[in-house]
Formats: structure tokens, C-alpha cells, sequence
């Protein structure tokens, strides 16, 4: 009897161990796949985090002439050159979690705000009066001292609507969803469609 209960309950160690070998042996090496859930509030929370994002600088130099009319007769004019950085970018600010939708695959759709040009600086040191003058007939009329003022502003408007017509507003879209696309799919999103008001969408992967 005690031989019995001997060999059977050496037996079922051995069928354990069997057991618990070959369990090891197939799955015990297998590591554990952890998948990170996103949510579109996180989503935007990693997108924010790049705060207002410049993608484009555009070095630009204009000559503007500026001319005023005298009272009772003559004018002074004024010929200024100006060298501006025009800066383009996305304000990520204005995303919000309706503009993010997250599928269960971790794929993104978001709605990013359109392109805009964000700051105009003017290069003190390349900006400069290139010509000033009045009419030879009315010498005794003082330089308005407002006149370079408002040929520099004129300027600035004329540098920017240079930048808008070289494309600074779609180059700086482009690669702001390159931008983000690259921060998000390091965060593990697979893949991202972008949607815009101005210019439909298009899928980074």
C-alpha cells in the first residue's frame, strides 16, 4: 500500500514538473506587451507641449518710397530699405479636444489651426534711409520727422505680403504636421491624419 501511494505521488511531481517545464519552454520567454491607451485630452496635453510652433523664417528686403504732399505747395519724400525676418508658424494654443479624435489602434486625427505668419522683426542693422529730400523750391519747409515712421511701417506690410506670396503660410503648415508627426509617433502613436479648414488633410504614417 505505502509502495502504492509512493509511486503515485511521484508520479504527479514529475507531471508538474513536466507540466511547468514545457509551459516555460513555450511561454515563459514570451515578454510582455504593454500598449499605451491615448486619450485625445493626452493627445493634445503632448501636442501643447511644443507651444507656438515657428517652422518658417523668411529673410526678406524691400525698398519702399514714401511721399507727402505740402501745404500750400512742394513734398518731401523718403526712400527706405528695409531688411525684416518674417517668422510663420502654427499656434498650438488654440487646440483643443475637439479637435483630436484617437482610434482604438492608436491612429490620431487632429484639427490643427491654420498657418499664420506669428512675428515680423526688422534688422536694425541692415534697415536704413536710403534717400530723403523735399522740393529744391521750398527750402525753408522742415523734414516731417512721422515721415520715416510711416515708411517703415509701409515696409513692414510690403515684406510681409512678400512672405505670403512666396508660400510661407503652406511651407509652414508642412512642416509643422512634420513636426508633430514626429513627436507623437515617439510617443507611440502609429499613425496620424491631419485635417485643416483651408486645405482638407492629409495622413502622415
Amino acid at each position: 500500500m505505502w509502495k502504492t501511494i509512493k509511486f503515485y505521488t511521484v508520479s504527479a511531481v514529475i507531471l508538474a514538473l513536466s507540466v511547468t517545464c514545457i509551459y516555460l519552454y513555450y511561454f515563459g520567454r514570451r515578454e510582455a506587451v504593454v500598449r499605451r491607451v491615448l486619450d485625445p485630452p493626452a493627445v493634445v496635453k503632448e501636442i501643447q507641449r511644443l507651444s507656438e510652433l515657428v517652422t518658417v523664417k523668411y529673410s526678406i528686403q524691400k525698398v519702399v518710397g514714401l511721399k507727402e504732399e505740402k501745404v500750400p505747395f512742394g513734398s518731401e519724400q523718403v526712400l527706405l530699405m528695409v531688411q525684416a525676418d518674417i517668422l510663420g508658424g502654427v499656434d498650438l494654443a488654440a487646440l483643443n479636444t475637439n479637435d483630436v479624435q484617437v482610434a482604438p489602434n492608436n491612429t490620431v486625427t487632429a484639427r490643427l489651426p491654420s498657418a499664420k505668419v506669428l512675428h515680423v522683426y526688422v534688422d536694425e542693422k541692415q534697415t536704413r534711409v536710403w534717400d530723403r529730400s523735399k522740393t529744391w523750391w521750398t527750402p525753408w519747409v522742415p523734414f516731417n520727422p512721422e515721415l520715416e515712421q510711416k515708411a517703415r511701417l509701409a515696409a513692414l506690410e510690403a515684406v510681409q505680403a512678400a512672405a505670403l506670396e512666396m508660400g510661407i503660410l503652406s511651407n509652414a503648415q508642412q512642416n509643422a504636421q512634420k513636426t508633430i508627426w514626429e513627436f507623437l509617433h515617439a510617443t507611440g502613436v502609429e499613425s496620424v491624419r491631419f485635417e485643416t479648414t483651408a486645405e482638407g488633410s492629409t495622413t502622415a504614417k
